[in-house]
């Protein structure tokens, strides 16, 4: 594993591990002691750097990803990067699969949060804390004065900013500098590439979920994949849908292409492709096995020159694909 930097000084691994599907939007959460055992796997493969939010939970428990992550990595504590979220809550009352999110980042509330967040983790400190969505009843240099005071206090080290538009972060850094920014960024979801220019020039991370569109790119999925609807996202996303397949062939057979050249599966090329555009961003792909997480690992040890990225994204920009997930609606209150 390869090691980078996000914002001034935050060193984490080059690939990270997001840690959602262990309990939340991935069918029926994992059997805890085996994540516990997987978790202590990422940290021998070489993995620093794990994501978590005060909302991934089970229906049993709406914070259990916290306090897993906060279990199973307590031994590790000083040789990990934990990031947590806060600042939004899901719409219980919607009956749909993947529920709306009403955004809540009022002082108090997020002074609730960190403290809930603290206990449930086990720890002292939150290594790095993003605001999950903006909210628009809450001027971000609000919330950026509030980070900046948890910071004094001890009580984080970094902040960051999840789903932020260039004048969100801009506005964010003028009052407490913003360590990493993360965003849904993907070959099936460019849009954000627009943000490189100026995270370079402020010195930010970039943080991509989804980075390999919720599995699709990896392959190991067809027409015939059957997800479970009560509690499997994927079970609603277009790029899933049967008639997806077809109409993602040409970008599947191309990710192909590259791993063959490179000895190497699509699931690193996709990895590979957006480690080396930049030296600032650091993916965090989830999962729930080890051979897929020694697989992800391994695309920090891809060299892709700019030619070969340029021939990608020239493809990209020239292939047809379907649409592909764009996360939850935002409730506005």
């Amino acid at each position: 594993m390869k090691y980078r930097t996000l914002g001034k000084d935050l060193k984490v691994s080059a690939v990270g591990l997001g840690c959602m599907g262990m309990s939340h939007a991935y069918g029926a959460p994992a059997d805890k002691n085996e994540m516990s055992r997987l978790l202590a796997q990422a940290i021998d493969l070489g993995y620093t750097f794990f994501d978590t939010a005060e909302v991934y939970g089970t229906p049993t428990n709406p914070h259990d990803n916290e306090e897993l992550i906060g279990k199973a990595l307590k031994e590790y504590r000083n040789k990990v990067v934990i990031a947590t979220k806060f600042g939004i809550h899901f719409d219980m009352t919607s009956t749909s699969v993947n529920k709306p999110l009403i955004p809540d980042s009022r002082p108090e509330t997020i002074r609730k949060s960190v403290e809930n967040s603290l206990m449930r983790l086990g720890t002292d400190y939150i290594d790095l804390y993003y605001q999950h969505r903006t909210d628009p009843n809450v001027p971000i240099e609000e919330v950026a004065g509030v980070m900046s005071d948890l910071i004094k206090e001890g009580k984080i080290t970094h902040w960051g900013l999840s789903e932020a538009t260039e004048e969100t972060i801009r506005r964010a850094q003028s009052v407490c500098p913003v360590t990493a920014v993360q965003n849904r960024y993907s070959m099936m979801a460019r849009q954000h590439e627009s943000l490189f220019p100026v995270l370079e020039e402020l010195g930010i991370g970039f943080v991509p979920f989804s980075p390999m569109a919720n599995g699709f790119l990896t392959g190991k999925y067809n027409k015939n994949t059957i997800f479970e609807s009560e509690m499997d996202y994927r079970s609603i996303m277009p790029q899933f849908k049967p008639e997806a397949y077809d109409l993602n062939e040409k970008l599947l057979q191309l990710l192909q292409r590259f791993a063959e050249e490179k000895n190497a599966t699509q699931a690193q090329i996709s990895l590979a492709w957006m480690i080396c555009k930049k030296p600032w961003i650091v993916p965090i792909p989830g999962t729930r096995k080890l051979e897929r997480l020694k697989e992800n690992a391994g695309s920090s040890e891809i060299i892709l020159t700019d030619e070969e990225i340029k021939r990608l994204d020239d493809a990209l920009d020239n292939i047809e694909m379907s649409e592909v997930f764009g996360g939850s609606k935002i409730v506005k209150e």
